[in-house]
């Protein structure tokens, strides 16, 4: 996932039963096991060979392991669930069932799309074209961005990170087409190549909406040095992830004194919103984008604000458009050779657009109420076993204890879906593909306005109940679990303890120390950016973190590119402290009984790994990993293995690992928190 500036949804994971799939084996399955390599030389491959083995990398897929098998099985319950609404015309309007059914419809209609052209985007190409002078620029964006159509930044509510209780509107960077601001600034050979491409890119859909092959080439330059001109402004991913240097609370007036040459006031006036005070996350760059706003031609900020309508709509178009953008998107940027299948992409778009109406139809299928019970007991004991290893700490003080052990108290949890449904008042229309998802993006981002001076509703979740994934948000301080992840092989209710102590433990494990880690460790048990530490246990808490990102920061994935271990270091403290807790949970789970005997050769402990290594098995495409190394905050599945596991002594002794091992690490190097 792509790094989210909002700290309400806060930090991911990363990336049911139906009868349509190939269901896996409950626990264990020794087939996926490669026993001919030993499990303290590698234990990704041993525990996941026999399974890269068997599975290819489909051809429209850049990525493929155990969280995209559990995807494609969900997603088989989804088409099931579209296909039989979409069928019936009769559902009374309003409904889930006409909603879901009614969007479906309409992005399968691709002849009505095809007749269509670019009709639909008349009246915001208008708007663009109607720009004479740059001091209109504040009014135009402003109409675009109510649309959900991007440019230059963006403007969302979310809550006050020192202030929990209330929400606060946040002004962040953004304006460039490329995933990172490095593709614009590096010089090596893949960023030239990609820039190169990118431009070609730009140029092409300049054309098909009907451009001379001369001037979309002068327009992709156009647009080409202008977001590189922003891109210099914008802050790095590693800067992104300190929440204290994002918070930058000013008054409007304060805006437009620090970025003078763009008229703030004008833009929320326009926007109709009226925040009393800002959150300037990036002042640097707003800055930056003052001087540009007020320097850069009219006719300039036309050609940028064209392309990145065409861009933000490509997939809403007729299907050349649709063509090109995965030309560059899937096939350049994640090396992806064939496209997904139509069904497949209208399936997400309706699981993006109408999430929890289409969640409800899901979740009466694929996630039963035992389920639910499970998940609340595991991470009940999760929440024990964390309790107990902070309190064991010899790093740690007491009055930073105290403080620790009250924030993870305060942990609130969601599993499966929501107590409290989302409805979707706005029109879908069988026959009206771009309308219904310009009418939900214009309902969602007024939703989003509207919060200012209202309660924090509580009751909010950041994923739709089908996604595969999980996260923790620091603002509410709690920890969420779709039902989509809870299915084999993260969770299984017919397997042994220890396999789903090992998976879906892990990812609790995961998401509770997200609470701790070098970022969320910067709130406090009620969601603010304040601190808590001791200045001694703080010291003592960063000389270990040290130790994480210089091992991280080791591991090459690709030959020349290696994992970043500033931007991953949350995630990678969480991995290992949540493998660390999901294990003694495990063990507490036992409750002093004997342990049974070894299952298919393994004993629990072994089992445990086994079940943790699973989840991270996967093909990657060389352009997707090293997108992903420039990109995500997550390590790669490999390295989500091999790094925490090497580092846990409760490791080394269910396998036998002995000093020397590449499994086992130097104890002087070996970062241990929680």
């Amino acid at each position: 996932m792509s790094v989210s500036l909002r700290t309400s949804l806060g930090f991911c994971l990363g990336l049911a039963a139906c009868s349509l799939v190939a269901q896996p084996k409950p626990g264990i399955d020794p087939v996926n096991l490669d026993t001919s390599v030993k499990p303290c030389d590698d234990f990704y491959a041993y525990a996941n060979g026999g399974w890269l083995k068997s599975h290819g990398l489909p051809a429209d897929k850049s990525r493929y392991g155990a969280f995209e098998e559990v995807s494609e099985r969900n997603r088989a319950i989804l088409k099931r669930i579209l296909e039989g609404t979409s069928a019936k015309t009769t559902w009374p309007k309003g409904s889930i069932q006409q909603k879901v059914g009614d969007f479906y419809a309409s992005g399968m209609n691709e002849a009505t799309i095809e007749k269509r052209g670019l009709a639909p985007l008349k009246p915001a190409l208008a708007a663009i074209e109607g720009l004479t002078d740059a001091k209109q620029l504040p009014a135009l964006l402003a109409k675009l961005h109510g649309q959900g159509l991007p440019g230059g930044f963006g403007f969302y509510v979310s809550q006050d990170a020192k202030n929990s209780t209330q929400y606060l509107g946040s002004l962040g960077q953004g304006g460039t087409g490329l995933p990172d601001r490095d593709y614009y600034l590096k010089d090596d050979a893949r960023s030239r190549d990609i820039r190169t491409k990118y431009e070609r890119h730009v140029a092409k859909m300049f054309e098909l909406a009907g451009d001379t092959p001369a001037l979309a080439a002068i327009r992709a330059k156009i647009v080409l040095e202008l977001e590189t001109r922003l891109a210099e402004a914008q802050w790095t991913r590693v800067e992104l992830r300190n929440p204290q240097k994002r918070y930058n609370k000013r008054t409007l007036e304060q805006v437009a004194t620090e970025a003078p040459g763009f008229d703030w006031k004008g833009y929320f006036l326009a926007r109709g919103a009226h925040p009393a005070d800002i959150n300037l996350s990036q002042p640097s760059f707003f800055k930056a984008f003052g001087k540009l706003a007020s320097e850069v031609p009219a006719t300039q900020w036309r050609t940028y604000l064209r392309w990145h309508l065409l861009s933000a709509s490509a997939n809403l178009l007729p299907r050349a458009f649709g063509e090109e953008a995965f030309a560059f998107q899937g096939k350049v940027l994640e090396g992806t050779p064939e496209r997904e299948p139509r069904a497949k992409r209208v399936e997400a778009a309706t699981d993006r657009t109408l999430g929890e109406a289409l969640g409800q139809l899901y979740v009466k299928e694929a996630f039963p109420p035992a389920a639910k019970a499970k998940m609340l007991e595991m991470v009940e004991n999760l929440r024990a076993a964390l309790r107990e290893r902070i309190t064991g700490l010899d790093w740690m003080g007491a009055d930073t204890k105290e403080q620790a052990i009250r924030k993870l108290n305060a942990f609130g949890v969601k599993i499966g879906y929501p107590d409290k449904w989302k409805t979707y008042p706005f029109d879908i229309k069988r026959d009206d593909y771009f309308g219904n998802a310009r009418r939900a993006s214009a309902f969602r981002i007024q939703e989003n306005l509207a919060k200012l001076g209202k309660p924090i509703d509580r009751t909010e979740w950041g994923m739709t109940p089908p996604t595969v994934n999980a996260y923790y948000s620091p603002t509410m301080n709690e920890i969420v679990f779709p039902a989509g992840i809870l299915q084999p092989p993260f969770f299984d209710p017919k397997a042994d303890d220890a396999v789903n102590y090992g998976a879906i433990g892990w990812v609790i494990g995961h998401e509770m120390t997200h609470g701790f880690d070098d970022s969320g460790s910067q709130f406090d048990a009620e969601g603010n950016l304040k601190n808590w530490w001791t200045d001694a246990d703080k010291k003592a808490y960063e000389s270990r973190t040290d130790l994480v990102v210089k091992q991280y920061d080791a591991y090459e994935p690709i030959k020349g590119e290696h994992v970043n271990g500033k931007l991953t270091v949350g995630e990678n403290i969480a991995d290992i402290g949540g493998l660390k807790v999901a294990f003694a949970a495990y063990q507490n789970s036992l409750k002093g009984k004997a342990v049974t005997a070894p299952i298919d050769g393994f004993t629990g402990p072994q089992r445990f790994f086994l079940g943790a290594a699973a989840v991270w098995r996967n093909h990657i495409r060389e352009a997707a990993a090293s997108f992903r190394l420039r990109t995500d905050p997550h390590s790669p599945g490999r390295v989500r293995v091999i790094g925490p596991l090497s580092n846990l002594p409760e490791f080394y002794e269910a396998f036998g690992c002995v000093d020397g091992t590449a499994m086992k690490r130097d104890e002087k190097v070996r970062p241990a928190i929680w």
